[in-house]
């Protein structure tokens, strides 16, 4: 059984591709080049294909499969030429031997998938689905969904919120939109209990939840603003910087997956060294 085969397998048990938020996302096998590389045993786990982390991932030629979670295809294409920065990382994937699968809303989504992780990141307490997704044909995803509404078991003020959040996502700066009842002078009497939770840029998801708190990725300027006014503050980590620390739980997952699927060789699982957001406040 390939490399490729293994990786489609286990991801489909962990974060099924019908977990997806809808057609307009690219998720599954994204690249299953003609000539594999030989005797490859390692997978490369990245949150954007980047030139950078594309040549990280090369220049190790054990590395047989790329899980990236952002599609680098994500849209049609009528021609694949070098000129073009996304074509030119699959053109060279390709030529290289590597394949490319991409997760995407399907792990955000699933049980134990990055929105629940998310969850554990902000505090203790009960979580659940903003839009649960029902289908008796899926086994062991019970409370799978899309975003997740988090009931802090001991409500917190923003201000320890947000140290909680940049000592948890190892970040030195976020960006925070307070509602009135957040702002420094009030917060004590207005504790955060309720977070509705989204990774990436998460407003479709959360923007109808009545809570204290919306945490995700990014927001646009106006949605801060109705948040805002009604009564809901904002915590903004960056697209990505919202969804880069899960690779290591993936990672963990793999590692136990496939080294114990009975269909070959070990398996070893590489994070990226070079993927990072690229916004940084400077």
């Amino acid at each position: 059984m390939s490399l490729l085969s293994r990786v489609q397998a286990y991801m489909e048990k962990l974060a099924p591709l019908r977990l997806a938020a809808g057609s307009w996302d690219n998720v599954g096998t994204l690249l299953d080049p003609p000539k594999s590389r030989a005797n490859a045993n390692k997978v490369f786990l990245t949150i954007d294909l980047t030139d950078e982390s594309l040549k990280e991932a090369l220049s190790d030629e054990k590395v047989g499969v790329i899980i990236a979670y952002h599609p680098p295809i994500f849209v049609g294409w009528k021609s694949l030429v070098k000129s073009d920065y996304k074509k030119n990382i699959i053109l060279q994937a390709a030529i290289e031997g590597v394949s490319i699968y991409s997760p995407h809303t399907a792990l955000d989504s699933c049980k134990l998938g990055i929105n629940n992780w998310l969850c554990s990141r902000l505090g203790e307490g009960k979580s659940s689905p903003i839009t649960p997704i029902v289908d008796p044909t899926l086994v062991d995803q019970e409370g799978a969904g899309e975003g997740r509404i988090l009931v802090l078991d001991t409500p917190m003020p923003l201000s320890l919120l947000i140290k909680k959040v940049k000592k948890n996502f190892n970040l030195e700066h976020v960006r925070v939109a307070r509602s009135k009842n957040h702002h420094k002078s009030s917060e004590l009497d207005h504790p955060i209990k309720t977070i509705a939770i989204c990774a990436g840029s998460g407003i479709s998801v959360i923007k109808n939840s009545k809570v204290d708190l919306f945490f995700t990725g990014e927001m646009s300027h106006h949605d801060i603003l109705a948040a805002v006014s009604s009564d809901t503050s904002c915590i903004l980590v960056e697209h990505s910087n919202s969804e880069r620390g899960y690779l290591e739980i993936l990672k963990g997952f793999l590692e136990k997956g496939l080294n114990s699927d009975g269909h070959g060789d070990q398996v070893s699982i590489v994070v990226s060294q070079t993927d990072s957001d690229p916004i940084l406040i400077e």
